[in-house]
């Protein structure tokens, strides 16, 4: 069957801007009493149910319901393990951030940031979300993160029922009480979920996923008919003011400087298992699966520091988004030391390509932009 297809693009410089499983309901919407509970991460030690050792999905995780956890000290020297100084999760040997409290911070950030320069979501979502006599509409983040998108659609949509996975729970104490928070690995599957859900929402997880076709085919089975798959990712590469990537060769030491810490990160990337290339064929995947119908794909050039010209509008509104996309790529490489470190990497070259990237970034003279790209999709009834 056909897939109609439409591509949006969005550029900074020179055009303007523009903004713009359940369990039955009673679990869902648990009381205040239970919302706060101390568990053991026993069940999904990474030595039983991570993706590196096992694809047997009977191993897996068996993820917690409650709304939110007490974390405790003994809960986080079982979901973290700490390597050159940062909190890593305990469970996955391919996803290596960070999910200790400087990375959510900065998640927190880049979510206020995305929600300006990108729109929190697309434009179908709140024509899917209405409420209707039928169901009890659900949306699913893959990946959650700090969990700043799921509980702002928790809040949004408060008879909605919203699912968080990532591989930490979530660690707010302000979670409302139509969200719960789950810890699994979807590179083990989801079929626990399928059938579930209005809204799958994905969004910077590709260092983490060894097949992302595969996690688009997941999510085409979790999606009820007519819900919405939404999925956005970066290329692991910059770009110059001409759009064309910058990716220099492995043993390349020269400027620009910011361009080449994303290189080495792509090749770690890869090294670890994880798709540094899903954004490049993510429209593709969903364009060529025959359950989904209305592809529209989107281009977000956003400048990683203020180095536009000009006082027009435009320039002005792009700068104050490349001043916190420059804080973001900052925090981003102190977020990334592990996995450059963990892929053989000396600490000194590190540390010197880091801070010539930092001060690159500072100076916001030179033309660097990242490319946020977004693909959404409809399934068919």
């Amino acid at each position: 069957m056909s897939t109609s297809a439409v591509t949006e693009s969005y550029h900074p410089f020179p055009p303007a801007m523009g903004h713009g499983h359940s369990e039955d309901a009673d679990s869902d919407v648990e009381s205040e009493s239970d919302r706060y509970t101390e568990m053991s991460l026993d069940a999904f030690a990474p030595s039983v149910a991570s993706s590196k050792t096992s694809m047997d999905v009977s191993m897996r995780s068996q993820s917690p319901n409650p709304s939110v956890f007490s974390v405790t000290s003994s809960l986080r020297a079982q979901a973290y393990r700490q390597e050159y100084g940062r909190g890593l999760n305990n469970y996955s040997e391919v996803y290596r951030l960070p999910a200790d409290d400087e990375e959510l911070d900065r998640l927190d950030r880049q979510h206020t940031m995305f929600c300006k320069a990108i729109g929190k979501f697309p434009p179908p979502m709140p024509e899917i979300m209405v409420d209707d006599e039928f169901e009890v509409k659900a949306v699913l983040d893959l990946g959650c993160g700090s969990g700043s998108w799921i509980m702002d659609i928790a809040r949004e949509f408060p008879n909605a029922v919203a699912v968080a996975v990532d591989l930490v729970p979530m660690q707010s104490t302000s979670m409302p009480p139509n969200c719960r928070s789950e810890v699994d690995d979807i590179n083990l599957g989801l079929e626990h979920f399928y059938g579930d859900f209005n809204v799958v929402h994905v969004q910077l997880i590709s260092s983490g996923i060894r097949d992302y076709q595969g996690l688009v085919n997941h999510i085409a089975h979790v999606l009820r008919p007519g819900g919405l798959i939404d999925i956005t990712e970066f290329p692991f590469y910059f770009t110059g003011i001409e759009k064309t990537p910058i990716c220099p060769p492995a043993g390349t030491f020269e400027p620009p400087w910011t361009p080449l810490w994303m290189s080495y990160a792509n090749r770690a990337v890869r090294q670890r298992g994880g798709d540094a290339d899903a954004s490049l064929y993510m429209h593709q995947w969903v364009c060529d699966h025959p359950a989904f119908e209305d592809a529209v794909y989107r281009e977000f050039w956003i400048p990683c520091s203020p180095w536009l010209k000009g006082n027009d509008p435009n320039s002005l509104w792009w700068n104050d988004i490349g001043a916190t996309m420059r804080d973001d790529v900052k925090a981003f490489m102190r977020s990334g030391r592990p996995l450059l470190l963990g892929n053989g990497l000396s600490e000194d070259f590190v540390n010197q390509l880091e801070n010539n990237a930092v001060a690159e970034l500072d100076e916001a003279v030179t033309p660097v932009y990242v490319c946020i790209q977004n693909v959404y999709a409809r399934k068919k009834h």
